[in-house]
């Protein structure tokens, strides 16, 4: 399966980065203000152009050179980026022309090895044109000009960038496929010694220093007769002048890794227990549909009496309320405890997830939960589900035709969903409703 590649937008502060990012994404998802360093951190949002798909990550501002605590922090945000990205536009400001800042910041973009756009912003008509020809002193052979704000030139950008990109795959169902599981987690968490572990031997280098992993390495594996892709997602390498705490740079790593896989095992130190940085991985994994373990590593290192594990399952659950589905398994990569049980869960979850439901059982389900708990008028008319249909799986979605979408509020749409939970045994997987309107 083709990594979907992933495209960073770079540049000096108030060039105009989160516009095209929201251009690009075709939502409002960047913080837009005419004001240098809006945008802190980074934001990442999924995209489809022409069938190629890519992840697009909108950085702070870059300056390269200054010694501002918050712009130090910026600018490791977009060494970051950068490092992560397959692809690089370096936005500069077409109508100021070239700056020593956006000099210093091809200079550190040329030792990177990195697929490279060189766009000028803000180009409204000719007369800024004529400044392009500035850009040039960097040495490069093509400059492209667009403006973000009106979308001028936007198209031609994407078609150059995109022109190899795979195209994205038409169908969710692969026949006979292994099943896709990443491993996803804060670095030096364990998830190499996990691998190893559950590979037999050392496959990836197991060390105690957090980011030892580069890339996300894949392994095959056979297990009962079964077949499984294992998606090791790299740890962030420790560079000599970051500042801030790693945790926050493995996400995109971890987009990478949920975005191939079916099934995310988040791991979990459990000398540290559940931290922010594990609430937003399993977040980035709930929003994209995926199923969920969660993982407890390094469980031989706590002192147990009988009411450890309630108390950590009770810290977990409430951490991540929208995960209240997704199992829970303690176990020690390094001394292999509970670690072969692993499978079992993956197993149990992953039929759950790509399980279908007929039509029949499911409307008469529907009829029955109706009877039991009548829909709530709205606007003074009573409401309606004509009838159900599971229309994908991975996640199971449902879709439902009623008379009006907007009738359907939140908590009974919720009641549904624990009612199809509760009959068809969808107790592990995220699932999702539609309601549309009954033509």
């Amino acid at each position: 399966m083709p990594l979907k590649p992933v495209i960073a937008i770079v540049g000096r502060p108030n060039v105009g980065k989160s516009t095209l990012f929201n251009r690009i994404a075709g939502k409002q998802k960047a913080i837009v203000i005419d004001e240098p360093g809006a945008t802190r951190d980074r934001n990442y949002m999924d995209c489809l152009y022409h069938r190629r798909a890519f992840t697009l990550i909108d950085t702070g501002g870059f300056e390269p050179l200054s010694e501002e605590k918050i712009l130090v922090q910026m600018r490791e945000q977009s060494n970051l980026a950068i490092e992560e990205a397959d692809v690089i536009i370096f936005m500069m400001d077409g109508k100021e022309g070239l700056t020593h800042a956006d000099m210093e910041i091809a200079r550190q973009l040329r030792g990177k090895s990195k697929h490279v756009f060189y766009v000028a912003n803000k180009v409204d008509g000719d007369r800024h044109k004529e400044l392009l020809t500035d850009f040039y002193r960097l040495g490069i052979d093509e400059i492209h000009s667009i403006s973000a704000q009106h979308g001028s030139g936007v198209d031609e950008l994407l078609n150059s960038i995109t022109a190899d990109f795979p195209e994205a795959a038409k169908d969710k169902e692969e026949k006979e496929s292994p099943i896709k599981v990443a491993i996803v987690g804060k670095p030096n968490v364990g998830k190499s010694s996990l691998v190893n572990k559950i590979l037999g031997r050392e496959r990836s280098i197991a060390n105690p220093t957090p980011g030892t992993t580069r890339d996300a390495i894949d392994s095959s594996v056979r297990v009962h007769g079964k077949s499984y892709l294992l998606i090791d997602t790299a740890g962030i390498r420790r560079k000599s002048k970051i500042s801030q705490t790693l945790e926050k740079y493995s996400v995109v790593q971890a987009l990478k890794s949920i975005n191939r896989c079916d099934i995310a095992l988040v791991l979990i130190d459990a000398e540290e227990g559940i931290t922010e940085q594990d609430t937003k991985i399993t977040g980035l994994a709930y929003e994209r549909g995926k199923a969920c373990i969660i993982v407890v590593n390094k469980w031989d290192k706590i002192e147990k009496d009988n009411s450890t594990v309630g108390k950590f399952v009770e810290d977990i659950k409430d951490k991540v309320k929208f995960l209240d589905f997704a199992p829970i398994i303690f176990i020690s990569a390094v001394t292999g405890q509970r670690a072969p049980k692993v499978f079992d869960l993956i197993d149990q979850v992953y039929e759950q997830y790509t399980k279908r439901i007929g039509t029949s059982p499911l409307n008469s389900l529907i009829e029955k939960s109706i009877r039991r708990n009548p829909l709530p008028r709205y606007q003074n008319r009573v409401m309606h589900i004509a009838y159900a249909t599971q229309t994908d799986i991975k996640p199971p979605t449902f879709v439902f035709f009623v008379g009006n979408t907007k009738g359907i509020h939140f908590s009974y749409e919720r009641y549904l969903m624990n009612q199809i939970r509760e009959e068809f045994g969808f107790d592990s997987v995220p699932l999702k409703l539609v309601f549309r309107k009954k033509r």
